[in-house]
């Protein structure tokens, strides 16, 4: 059956599921006995949906459709971590990662094909930008990922985490990713606590605040240098929005939303970003506000001229933060060995910028010249 023309109800929230519903002629409450039947159940059949008149499931079956992106490929590391490959239109592929531990499993989501910044330790990066993802391509790899797991919300809860830590910047695609976030934490989706969805940023001092405004959920930051100079040469987006006007975001965030968190990532590179004096730099940052810093040892992929830093670097690094009070945690390197640790996703992107080719010709250059 073709679906051209039929909307994709993973596109709404709880809200605006009941408005279409509305516009179709039905009660509000039809409207959360589907998202149910989508959430809870993960069916994409309206036929499944027993509780539905059949006149009802024909409407939806002709008008609508329940269309999660497709699976490509998909593999599991050794530790446990599954990665998706996922199509999009158009050749485009994302990546989505699962990452199971004894106490949680956390559900790794991208936000865009590519990212639309550039920073330099960063494989999706390298890779170039083509467009923003629908609600329905966001919220759509919660739901792959919940189908291959057996997830059932309020019971057989295998995600209990979702980070959307992904492909992309997730504030440069605001609406999509609220109504995606929205569904995340609703009862009749996957209904986790604002606390366990967690948005992380590079930066983007003003849409922090309009965040605060729209969405109660977990903030994480990418900051990796501790001063201007050194995070605009690896952050680029610093140069627009430096460091000061950073922390002044996340301190308005905390005073509008007190009960959320602020993490703050820093990515270890050897030689670049990790010595003491780097330490003692962040701790007088880190002083100004209640947060937490997330040491993140550098995961190198093909064309990097980066290191990771050596595990003595890293432990000294986190001793210093530790020993003046700061709230400091080493994450575990986890899926590697399938290209899903921490920035290196990387998919199918059809570059809309110049980036992805020079990327690959510095790539080619350096092979030359190693010859």
């Amino acid at each position: 059956m073709s679906t051209a023309g039929q909307t994709n109800l993973l596109d709404f929230d709880r809200r605006g599921l009941r408005e279409f519903f509305a516009q179709l002629g039905e009660k509000p409450y039809r409207a959360d006995q589907v998202m149910k039947w989508i959430y809870h159940r993960r069916v994409d059949d309206f036929e499944q949906m027993t509780d539905l008149g059949k006149p009802l499931r024909g409407k939806l079956a002709e008008a609508c459709r329940i269309g999660p992106p497709r699976t490509l490929f998909e593999k599991a590391s050794t530790d446990g971590t599954h990665k998706w490959l996922l199509g999009m239109d158009g050749g485009n592929a994302i990546e989505t990662v699962y990452i199971p531990e004894p106490t949680r499993g956390t559900l790794c989501v991208s936000s865009q094909v590519g990212c639309g910044l550039n920073c330099t330790f960063c494989s999706t990066g390298a890779q170039g930008f083509n467009r923003n993802l629908s609600a329905a391509e966001i919220i759509g790899q919660v739901w792959v990922a919940a189908k291959h797991l057996g997830n059932v919300p309020h019971q057989q809860r295998r995600i209990t985490n979702v980070v959307m830590m992904g492909m992309g910047e997730p504030l440069l695609n605001f609406d999509n990713v609220i109504t995606a976030m929205s569904v995340m934490r609703d009862d009749l989706g996957f209904g986790l606590a604002n606390k366990r969805v967690t948005l992380s940023t590079a930066g983007l001092a003003p849409m922090i605040d309009k965040l605060s405004e729209a969405a109660d959920v977990s903030l994480a930051v990418s900051l990796h240098a501790p001063n201007d100079e050194l995070r605009t040469q690896l952050v680029p987006l610093n140069k627009r929005y430096p460091i000061d006007e950073l922390l002044a975001a996340c301190m308005r965030y905390v005073a509008k939303r007190p009960r959320a968190s602020i993490t703050f990532e820093y990515t270890l590179m050897k030689g670049v970003n990790d010595q003491p004096e780097h330490a003692r730099q962040l701790v007088k940052l880190m002083r100004r506000l209640p947060s937490k810093v997330n040491l993140i040892p550098f995961n190198p992929f093909t064309g990097t001229r980066f290191e990771r830093s050596p595990p003595e670097a890293i432990a000294a690094f986190q001793k210093i933060l530790l020993d003046s009070g700061v709230l400091a945690t080493v994450r575990r390197t986890r899926g590697d060995d399938i290209d899903a640790a921490c920035g290196q996703l990387k998919g199918q992107v059809l570059d809309r910028t110049r980036r992805q080719a020079e990327f690959r010709k510095r790539i080619e250059e350096g092979a030359v010249h190693a010859a």
